[in-house]
């Protein structure tokens, strides 16, 4: 029989990913990350519920502190990434650096175990032509969670089971009905827990970074208005700017050094090109050459057809049509169909300039001949 951990949040889609190995077969145990106090799904109400569905399947159940390590790497994480100018992508920080890997090391030094699941929406399968493991999409579109799974190295991939990844949502819940989970009708959380925890992200950061008054400017350098901190906004903003106007405006920039907020017009907002760091290849290796891909920029915005230029652990990305919203901090995930290809953070958007030829004349999609 072969054991399995499972990482349990007291949410329905962890709970039913528990069940589903459980009545196949496997030997499951239940894991729980204490990540921070207070309520929400991944704390104190989750930790309960996990231990109810434990309870219910017959399966032990443990609890790690991880809560200096959520503290590092995603409180800290997030305080200085905003205090800069930037919109840090947590999800994906905290997937990689505190859930798998915390997981991971106590499946394998206190339980023995090398193998584990959680109920992310995702696919992975192993590629006998590259030997390697591939993420792909899920079954399920308006659930798919890959995009924050971009990060994740092939020594984790090898050893995770993503058991929603080729089901709807709604099979889910008609799953955890007829297993009569405690956590069958219980329901959905913010994509964010810190937003479940604080109220919302902006409660979460005005406790921790200082209010400090700047200058709203347009693109000319004009003065329309003050803020409070530049931690309030984010690129692509139109909401909530304090500003009137003979017509929308939007946040098109955010100057750190000079605690400046800059709008402009949602056309200013749109950028073809940016410099992506951090870059893990997931599906392929490396290429040496540009590639042709899917870029998705956020997590809710479709995937726009674009040329990926290897730069060392860089990536230059030029779109075919400039892309509202190219935001510092936030992923960039490069798709060829639904295959994960790879991903990396935005460092900075630069403008289109006529001189840039036409990127479909550079490369071709990946894998075409």
């Amino acid at each position: 029989m072969t054991k399995v951990v499972v990482g349990l949040s007291g949410g329905v889609d962890s709970s039913t990913t528990a069940a589903i190995l459980h009545n196949r077969g496997y030997e499951v145990v239940g894991l729980t990350l204490w990540l921070m106090k207070g309520k929400g799904q991944c704390c104190s109400e989750g930790m309960v519920d996990a231990a109810y569905i434990c309870e219910q399947l017959g399966i032990p159940h443990h609890v790690v502190d991880t809560r200096e390590v959520f503290q590092e790497n995603i409180l800290d994480f997030l305080v200085q990434g905003y205090s800069s100018g930037v919109t840090p992508l947590p999800c994906s920080q905290c997937n990689k650096n505190v859930k798998f890997s915390s997981m991971l090391a106590y499946a394998r030094d206190e339980l023995g175990i090398d193998c584990m699941a959680t109920g992310h929406y995702a696919r992975i399968h192993y590629d006998e032509v590259t030997q390697r493991y591939q993420l792909r999409r899920a079954v399920d579109p308006q659930k798919d969670q890959s995009y924050f799974l971009y990060d994740m190295p092939q020594a984790i991939l090898s050893r995770c089971l993503f058991p929603l990844g080729d089901q709807l949502k709604s099979q889910t819940r008609e799953l955890a009905a007829k297993y009569q989970l405690h956590t069958a009708s219980k329901p959905e959380s913010q994509d964010l827990c810190l937003a479940d925890h604080y109220g919302s992200m902006r409660q979460f950061l005005d406790q921790y970074i200082d209010h400090q008054v700047g200058e709203i400017v347009n693109t000319e350098g004009k003065v329309l208005g003050t803020h409070n901190g530049i931690h309030q906004f984010t690129i692509g903003q139109r909401k909530g700017l304090g500003v009137a106007a003979g017509k929308p405006l939007y946040v098109v920039a955010l100057d750190a050094d000079n605690n400046r907020v800059i709008v402009g017009d949602r056309e200013s907002a749109h950028k073809r090109t940016c410099t992506v760091s951090g870059v893990n290849w997931v599906s392929i290796a490396q290429p040496t050459e540009p590639i042709r891909a899917q870029v998705q920029v956020r997590y809710r915005t479709q995937p726009a057809t674009a040329t990926i230029t290897p730069q060392g652990d860089r990536v230059a990305i030029t779109f075919d049509e400039p892309q509202f919203s190219i935001t510092p901090g936030q992923a960039a995930v490069w798709y060829d169909g639904d295959l994960l290809l790879g991903g990396g953070v935005i460092e900075r958007p630069q403008n289109t300039t006529q001189a840039e030829t036409n990127p479909r004349e550079t490369a071709q999609l990946a894998g075409e001949k």
